[in-house]
């Protein structure tokens, strides 16, 4: 007899919560009632019967359902940090299981690369579209946009976002700071970011003549410096050591091992579409040990018979040639838009008195330029040929700052910019005289952005927390900033490693050691302003980056 009393015992709780239940849901707001609410009293009877039966002004006021509230959003953490975020409030973006990288398809042919590369690295799909839809990222193109090239808007608002941009490299740049958001912050803020380079020229120098690095150790830094917004990888592959690039022309002074033109071909291209310029240097008229090797009828020699040291005769028109013959075979191998021309460490010009040891140079000077002219303007006169070769490429055209010579009777061409390095060589000139010359600097000055393999002559391997907290890119030379009057004539700045002693680092240690300092570079030469996260701060975002 228990058994049924507590059978209904049951039924009778149960019933009582589900009206409960009931009772306590009404209020909410969900679609069906708000739906009902809207179509008014002509659809009354399709309310519920306890809701119908009760007279109208004895309706209950529906409770309302917050929305949910959200603090103002923060910039996101990345590297370089970003220009300006402006807050917003809401829940931000992040990567769902739906989500798209969208492209509308008149900007596929321009985009698609950009917006693959992202959806992969986020682990979304991709689509064309010109209808996002709730969680995706739309990439988009628009050459009126404000903020000059590389320049970017990312908006996230009502969970999309939207990364839009005057040229591709714009857009792939704030695909970068996305990547990085999500990656340091688990989501992308609320808010829009509006961002810029303040230096048109960021990059990496890399000396692969005295070190053979694998064209996958390449490749692998090419994306690292993608991630840093960097667009510039300086590739020195002719020095007295070696010549580590295949070569058709010249096959006789290419060393082993060496990149091929197929290889140097895909490194130009993934170069291209991570928006990065690839800048060739066959560096003349010193450094050229490996192809005098194979050709020592153009060694330089002194009164005295000795041989100068990586240096080619540039008396002899068969030195010209031989450079020539090589400068035209690479140039269509480099589609990049620069060229690195060396110039630096002719070592005749080292000597006491260059005129008295090398009288054949100075006689080829006089003839070319007049009884007052000396060796340093025959120098100068073989760089500026050399740069006549590769001006009509439309490539923009660097050299070294030692090879700029004051007091000659001929100067440097004005469209050569000016790779300042060292203020410690003989004959350097201090940065103030070329910018006073109204020429353009690119900054890679030894003191702080040498990492020069096995630490020879006094070299330091540079680190990030001192770039990071004592360079910037008006610090040319030294510890001395310039004034800030010629920042606008300084380009940009680039992190330089140099093979000296190729076996004191394995490929391993040397992509470790240059990571931090490759990162504060990036901050350095992004964003003009002082930093805002403290040193320790921001190697622990580089860290976790």
């Amino acid at each position: 007899m228990s058994t049924p009393r507590r059978h209904t015992r049951v039924r009778t709780i149960a019933t009582a919560t589900v009206a409960a239940l009931v009772t306590l849901a009404l209020p909410g707001c969900t679609a069906a009632s708000d739906e009902a609410r809207a179509r008014g009293p002509a659809d009354s009877s399709t309310a519920p019967a306890t809701t119908a039966a009760r007279p109208a002004e004895a309706a209950p006021t529906p409770t309302p359902t917050p929305s949910p509230t959200y603090p103002l959003s923060t910039a996101p953490r990345t590297i370089p940090a970003v220009q300006e975020h402006v807050p917003a409030r809401g829940p931000g973006w992040k990567p769902t299981p739906d989500a798209r990288v969208v492209v509308a398809p008149d900007d596929t042919a321009a985009l698609s690369d950009e917006a693959k590369l992202l959806a992969g690295e986020l682990r979304i799909g991709y689509g064309e579209s010109t209808a996002p839809r709730a969680g995706d990222v739309q990439l988009s193109l628009d050459a009126g946009a404000a903020g000059g090239p590389e320049s970017y808007t990312l908006d996230v608002k009502d969970g999309r976002v939207r990364i839009n941009g005057p040229d591709q490299a714009g857009v792939f740049y704030g695909t970068r700071t996305l990547k990085q958001a999500v990656k340091s912050g688990g989501s992308a803020p609320e808010g829009t970011v509006r961002d810029a380079p303040a230096k048109p020229q960021r990059g990496l120098n890399l000396d692969i003549a005295r070190k053979y690095y694998s064209p996958d150790w390449i490749e692998d830094r090419l994306r690292e410096m993608a991630d840093l917004k960097l667009n510039q990888l300086g590739l020195h592959f002719s020095d007295d050591q070696a010549f580590r690039i295949q070569s058709d022309t010249h096959p006789e002074i290419v060393s082993t091992p060496h990149l091929t033109k197929a290889q140097v071909r895909e490194i130009n291209a993934l170069a291209s579409r991570l928006h990065i310029t690839v800048v060739p240097e066959i560096d003349s008229p010193g450094h050229l040990g490996a192809v005098l090797r194979a050709h020592p009828d153009l060694q330089l020699r002194d009164t005295q018979g000795r041989a100068v040291k990586g240096a080619v005769d540039i008396s002899n028109p068969a030195s010209a040639k031989l450079v020539d013959e090589l400068l035209r075979e690479y140039i269509p191998l480099f589609p990049g838009r620069a060229w690195h021309l060396g110039a630096d460490e002719y070592q005749a010009l080292v000597y006491r008195d260059p005129q008295a040891s090398f009288p054949q140079l100075a006689r080829a000077a006089q003839q070319r330029y007049g009884p007052s002219a000396r060796v340093q303007d025959l120098a100068t006169g073989w760089l500026n040929d050399r740069a006549a070769v590769v001006r009509p490429s439309g490539k923009a055209l660097k050299a070294w700052n030692d090879g700029f010579f004051a007091g000659g009777v001929t100067s440097a061409a004005k469209d050569i910019q000016v790779e300042y390095w060292t203020g410690k060589e003989n004959g350097a000139r201090p940065p103030l005289e070329y910018l006073r010359e109204g020429r353009k600097l690119v900054n890679l000055n030894d003191e702080y952005l040498y990492y020069v393999l096995g630490e020879p002559n006094q070299f330091t391997y540079p680190t990030g927390k001192r770039i990071y907290e004592q360079w910037t890119p008006l610090v040319l030379r030294g510890t001395t900033p310039v004034p800030a009057s010629y920042g606008p004539q300084i380009l940009g700045g680039r992190l330089a490693v140099w093979s000296d002693l190729a076996g004191a680092q394995t490929q391993a240690q040397v992509a470790a050691g240059i990571q931090t300092p490759l990162a504060a570079l990036s901050q350095k030469v992004w964003d003009a302003r002082t930093p805002q996260l403290p040193w320790a701060d921001f190697k622990a975002l580089a860290d976790r980056l």
